[in-house]
């Protein structure tokens, strides 16, 4: 209720009139779910990841139309818990085959996935679909494989989210061509320098073992049984810094055979075993990614023929822009000046900045990367 005054005849008239209340949307919801995982910690993930879907599906279907839906819907997803307002985990028990089960409810922030998106799509805009080079060694009884099994299943599962995605195969052809022995996870520096020729964002690289172990009767079935480990490494190309370290050190799979020996039942192990670290590569991926580009990653500044009192100075004015969370450097090395930046923003954002005003007098940008930016000293 509101008084108001009025001059009608000269007379002073008080009166009081009502406003009808505005209509606020619905910024909350509520939601009870369930999920499921490898481990209690996994499936209260994937219960977040449901009430984020089930709670937001009005403003996630609203974009359904929208070019890199996939994508974005999944970096979305990697920040779940980033949209939960409250939860409460009701029930968490085991379930079939070694699985966790978990119940529980949430309260969903629907207008903040809302502006997620718009922001994220913002992003890839600008930036493109982001690319991933991929090397699993694979061996079966001590043998090279020609293909591997695990890279193959990672490859698909990346490529239905909207990455581009260059395999092993495309890495040895450029191997080859350089007559470089590039391929092997330990020689990192060239894995990185081969995966910059595709100008992707992420390399991954790793190994997968499957090794007789003997035949088995299981259930009135002769069943070839092989022992195995795999691991895969994550790393940022431009940097060549780990970004993790997924692996599964011991599991033992088979399939139907009386041989010891059968490349058939290794490879059967093999893509048995790999569908948990299958999954566990691609939340890494997805985390890392998302954090990346809307929660803020790290950014390598170069400037070469810069000397330390400048790049004292110039730090100073690195920090006023906004977005930038926190400067680790300068450190010189060869003539080279480096920061290291952690901002809300990509490098090529950050290099608006610096072709502009007093950034430009300092500097000419000659390079940009999602995470490294390279410069000459003007």
């Amino acid at each position: 209720m509101k008084t108001y005054q009025a001059f009608v005849g000269g007379i002073i008239v008080v009166g009081l009139f009502a406003f009808a209340a505005p209509v606020v949307a619905q910024e909350f919801s509520e939601v009870t779910v369930t999920g499921e995982g490898i481990s209690k910690d996994a499936a209260k993930k994937d219960a977040m990841r449901r009430a984020m879907e089930e709670g937001g599906k009005v403003e996630i279907s609203s974009h359904s139309q929208a070019e890199n839906f996939v994508l974005v819907r999944d970096t979305i997803y990697a920040r779940a818990e980033g949209f939960i307002a409250e939860h409460k985990v009701l029930e968490e028990k085991e379930g079939v085959g070694g699985t966790f089960i978990c119940k529980l409810w949430a309260k969903v922030n629907r207008s903040a996935i809302a502006t997620s998106w718009g922001e994220v799509q913002g992003i890839l805009d600008q930036i493109g679909r982001p690319g991933i080079a991929i090397y699993i060694k694979e061996t079966i009884d001590h043998q090279v494989q020609d293909s591997s099994i695990l890279e193959s299943k990672l490859e698909e599962r990346l490529i239905k989210s909207g990455f581009d995605v260059y395999s092993g195969a495309q890495l040895q052809a450029i191997a080859e061509k350089e007559s470089a022995d590039a391929l092997a996870e330990d020689n990192i520096a060239k894995l990185q320098a081969i995966a910059k020729s595709f100008s992707t964002q992420i390399f991954i690289t790793g190994h997968a073992n499957a090794n007789a172990a003997g035949v088995q009767n299981l259930f009135g079935q002769e069943v070839a049984m092989y022992n195995g480990d795999a691991v895969a490494k994550m790393y940022y190309t431009d940097t060549g810094r780990l970004l993790a370290s997924e692996s599964i050190p011991n599991w033992r799979g088979g399939a139907r055979g009386v041989f010891t020996h059968s490349p058939q039942a290794g490879k059967k192990a093999l893509e048995n075993a790999g569908a948990d670290l299958i999954e566990k590569i691609y939340a890494t991926v997805m985390q890392q990614w998302c954090t990346q580009i809307s929660a803020g990653g790290e950014i390598r500044l170069e400037i070469e023929g810069m000397s330390m009192g400048d790049a004292v100075k110039l730090k100073k004015k690195l920090a006023e822009i906004p977005n930038v969370e926190k400067i680790n450097g300068p450190s010189l090395d060869k003539g080279i000046a480096t920061f290291r930046i952690v901002a809300k923003m990509t490098a090529e954002q950050m290099v608006e900045h610096l072709v502009e005003g007093e950034f430009e007098a300092m500097m000419e940008v000659v390079d940009a990367k999602l995470n490294r930016i390279q410069a000459k000293k003007k």
